[in-house]
C-alpha cells in the first residue's frame, strides 16, 4: 500500500493513480447525523422540484413530465470491450447513468445551476411579487418575467454549468452573466450568447473567474452568484439524484445490500456535482454504496485536497500542475470547500485519468454503444476494472458510470472531435 506522499509524487508527475480513502467512515450515518444539511432537506429539494415541473414542462415541451432525469441502462458490451482491452474482468454488472442526455442542457450541470436558479426564483417571488405557490406555471408571466428582470444572476464556469444557469435564467427573464475560463468551449459560448446571457472571457483559470463573478455579486444587491465552490442549493440540487436512482434501481430488480454492493464513479471537477450526489447515496444506501471521484491527471484538484486534508486551500499549480485538460468541464485548479470537506469522510477513492484515455474512452462509447459523451464524461469508464483489481471484490457487485455530458455538442463540432481521438490509443 503506498502512502500518501509517494501517491502525490506520482500526482506531480501526473502518473495516473488509485487512491483508497483511508479516512471514509465506515457507516455514514455515524458521520450524516452531525452534518448541517439532512437527509429532510434532500426531501425538500424533490418537492421544490416538483412544483416547478409543471413550469418546466411549459418552457421544455421536450422534458417529459415536467422532470429533469436521466436513463439508467446496462452497458454489457461496453463491460465485454473494456475486458477484453484491459485484459481485467468486472465483477459484477456494468451501467450507466446517462446525464450526457439530461434534458435542457445535456449535462450533469442541469441538476444543480437549473435548481439553484428555481430556488431563487421562488424566493423572489414569495417575497416581492405575493407569489403564493398555488400554480407554478405562472412564474414564466410577464408580471414575473418583469420583476426577474431587475436581477443579475452571476456563474463562474468552464461551460456546462454556465449553461444551466444561463438558460434556465433567460428563460425566466433574469439577467445572466456567464464568467467562463479559457478552457471553456467555442460551442458552449455560442449556446449560451444565442439564449440571450451575456459571456465575460477570462485569460486565467477557472478558479479565477469564479472569484471575479463571486466579487461583482458581492458589490451589487441585485446580483446573485451561483457559487460552484460553495453552494449548498446547487449541492442539493445535485443530492437528488440519489432518490432518483434509487427508484431506478427498484424498476430494474437490483437490491442494494450488504451482498449487492453499488460501486458508483464519478467524474469530479470542483467536486459538487460528485459530492451532492455522494451526499445523497450515502443517506440512502449507507454503507452498501462506495462512491469514486475520477479526475484528470492534469487537474486533480479534489484529490490533493483530500489527500493533504487541504481542501480549498490548495492549488495544482502550487504542485507544478497546469489544470489544462482535454477534460474542460473538469479543468478545475481547487476543490470545492463544501464538497471537499464532505468527501474526506463520504467519498471511498478518488483516481486519475490521462487525456489520451478519455479521448479514446468517448470514441470508443461512441462506437461500441452509439453513445455521445464528452471526454469529461468518460473519466469514470475505467473505474469499474480497478475496484474489481483494487479493492478485491469477490461479492456480486452492480458498478454504475456517471455519465456527465455530451449531447449537445454540435455535430461538426463532434465529427471534428471524433477525428482527432483516432489518433489516441490506449
Amino acid at each position: 500500500m503506498e502512502n500518501k506522499e509517494e501517491i502525490i509524487e506520482k500526482i506531480k508527475k501526473f502518473t495516473s493513480v488509485f487512491w483508497k480513502n483511508d479516512n471514509v467512515i465506515d457507516n455514514p450515518a455515524d458521520y450524516l447525523e452531525n452534518q448541517k444539511l439532512k437527509y429532510s432537506d434532500i426531501i425538500d429539494a424533490e418537492n421544490r422540484w416538483k412544483r416547478f415541473s409543471p413550469l418546466l414542462k411549459r418552457f421544455f415541451p421536450e422534458v417529459e413530465q415536467g422532470i429533469i432525469e436521466s436513463e439508467l441502462k446496462y452497458a454489457d458490451q461496453l463491460k465485454d470491450f473494456l475486458e477484453r482491452e484491459y485484459h481485467k474482468p468486472i465483477k459484477g454488472d456494468l451501467l450507466f447513468k446517462c446525464d450526457n442526455k439530461l434534458p435542457i442542457t445535456g449535462s450533469i450541470k442541469s441538476r444543480g445551476g437549473i435548481y439553484e436558479v428555481l430556488a431563487l426564483a421562488e424566493k423572489l417571488a414569495i417575497e416581492n411579487a405575493g407569489f403564493t405557490g398555488s400554480d407554478y406555471r405562472i412564474l414564466g408571466e410577464n408580471k414575473y418575467r418583469k420583476m426577474f428582470s431587475n436581477y443579475r444572476i452571476l456563474v463562474g464556469s468552464t461551460g456546462n454549468l454556465g449553461l444551466s444557469v444561463g438558460i434556465i435564467g433567460k428563460k425566466l427573464g433574469f439577467q445572466v452573466e456567464i464568467h467562463m475560463s479559457t478552457d471553456a468551449k467555442e460551442w458552449k459560448k455560442s449556446l449560451l450568447r444565442k439564449a440571450g446571457a451575456d459571456i465575460i472571457e477570462h485569460r486565467a483559470s477557472y478558479s479565477e473567474a469564479v472569484k471575479e463573478g463571486r466579487r461583482i455579486a458581492r458589490s451589487d444587491p441585485g446580483s446573485y452568484f451561483v457559487d460552484d465552490e460553495n453552494s449548498e442549493i446547487l449541492f442539493l440540487g445535485y443530492a437528488t439524484a440519489a432518490l432518483r436512482l434509487k427508484k431506478q434501481l427498484k424498476e430494474k430488480g437490483i437490491s442494494i445490500d450488504e451482498n449487492n454492493l453499488l460501486y458508483v464513479y464519478l467524474p469530479c471537477g470542483v467536486g459538487g456535482a460528485p459530492g451532492g450526489i455522494t451526499f445523497g447515496l450515502k443517506h440512502i444506501f449507507g454503507k452498501h454504496v462506495r462512491c469514486y471521484f475520477a479526475e484528470p491527471v492534469k487537474a486533480p484538484a479534489m484529490i490533493l485536497g483530500v489527500l493533504t486534508g487541504e481542501c480549498e486551500r490548495i492549488d495544482v499549480r502550487d504542485f507544478g500542475i497546469d489544470g489544462k485538460t482535454i477534460a474542460d468541464g473538469l479543468a478545475v485548479s481547487k476543490p470545492s470547500k463544501l464538497s471537499c470537506n464532505m468527501m474526506k469522510f463520504l467519498a471511498d477513492g478518488f483516481y486519475t485519468v490521462e487525456d489520451s484515455t478519455m479521448a479514446y474512452l468517448s470514441m470508443v462509447v461512441k462506437n461500441v454503444i452509439n453513445e455521445k459523451i464528452e471526454p469529461s464524461a468518460a473519466a469514470g469508464i475505467t473505474g469499474p476494472l480497478q475496484t474489481t483489481e483494487q479493492c478485491n471484490i469477490k461479492e456480486k457487485a452492480n458498478h454504475i458510470v456517471w455519465l456527465t455530458g455530451g449531447s449537445m455538442i454540435p455535430e461538426d463540432v463532434y465529427k471534428d472531435m471524433l477525428q482527432k481521438w483516432k489518433k489516441f490509443k490506449n
